[in-house]
């Protein structure tokens, strides 16, 4: 990360101050590459093996990664870049994802114990939607010092513990493997932040979320305990649908940024910035145990 730093400042891939950013200095978007090379290292030298669904997953989460580091290369230059490339690399990265395997089938019904297997259009239909929403909502919680990282923090235990009950191995090791590379970021991101994820880190790390989801708590799961990832997720889930929902009433650009995250009004209510990470970051910990308490009923 130092070095990133050094480099990101000597080209000018910086976060520069507005109105609607708080910091007083340009502060390098470089974090979601040093998150990328993390999690990578991290895979290459304490797992693998490099098979087909690693492999389909990097490609995708790379795809990811690069259309982010363009949406931050805009916005260093002071510009917006259109949602609707991104948009579509991320449909692209879905679609990749879901043909390699990792699909959302069905669910089992907690009464008869029978497995409904959802037709295959609605299963792709699902898989896609679900990627790119928890991809979405990682990203439009990235707008205060620590939060969005700490936020996957919390949800990536959550998705580790439920992955370790019920057994699944490969989930439980990229849960460990995104904590680990989140953690060692929020060392930089934490207030005042030295360094910023950007679209690039926040976008990743949301797509990734989805995908260990997809791979483990959804897998298996019964009509109520499909709630289990909606919840560990369920702050910027539930925030975010609030947001949609107003600017839709509001007559406004869903996609266009504004105040209205549950962070800002906080903010605006008197909290200083670590209070209010701390204070949504209690609650998203007040979700997960639900969660895991709806795993530990088998419902």
């Amino acid at each position: 990360m130092p070095i990133l730093k050094e480099y990101a400042v000597s080209v000018n891939f910086v976060d520069k101050p507005t109105g609607r950013k708080k910091h007083k200095e340009p502060i390098p978007l470089i974090g979601g590459v040093a998150i990328f090379f993390g999690f990578l290292c991290g895979y290459i030298f304490l797992i693998k093996p490099v098979d087909q669904k690693f492999f389909s997953i990097l490609i995708a989460s790379f795809l990811i990664l690069l259309i982010g580091l363009v949406d931050d290369w805009y916005k260093t230059q002071g510009k917006e870049f259109s949602v609707w490339p991104r948009l579509a690399v991320q449909t692209i990265s879905a679609v990749i994802v879901y043909f390699s395997g990792i699909v959302f089938y069905g669910f089992t019904n907690p009464f008869t114990q029978q497995y409904i297997v959802l037709p295959e259009f609605l299963q792709f239909i699902l898989t896609v939607l679900w990627l790119l929403g928890v991809t979405t909502v990682i990203n439009w919680s990235d707008g205060m010092d620590g939060l969005a990282g700490s936020l996957t923090a919390i949800a990536g235990s959550t998705l580790f513990v439920v992955a370790l009950a019920k057994g699944q191995n490969d989930s439980a090791l990229l849960s460990v493997l995104v904590v680990g590379a989140v953690l060692g970021f929020l060392r930089y991101n934490r207030h005042p932040a030295q360094v910023f994820m950007g679209d690039s880190g926040a976008n990743f790390l949301g797509f990734l979320l989805g995908v260990i989801a997809l791979d483990g708590a959804f897998k298996q799961a019964t009509f109520i305990s499909i709630l289990i990832p909606v919840l560990a997720l369920g702050v910027p889930i539930f925030d975010n649908i609030f947001v949609v929902v107003r600017r839709f009433l509001n007559g406004q650009p869903i996609y266009k940024a504004d105040a209205g995250q549950i962070h800002h009004r906080l903010l605006s209510s008197g909290l200083n910035p670590k209070q209010v990470v701390v204070f949504i970051n209690l609650i998203s910990v007040c979700l997960s145990l639900m969660s895991i308490i709806i795993l530990l009923l088998k419902v």
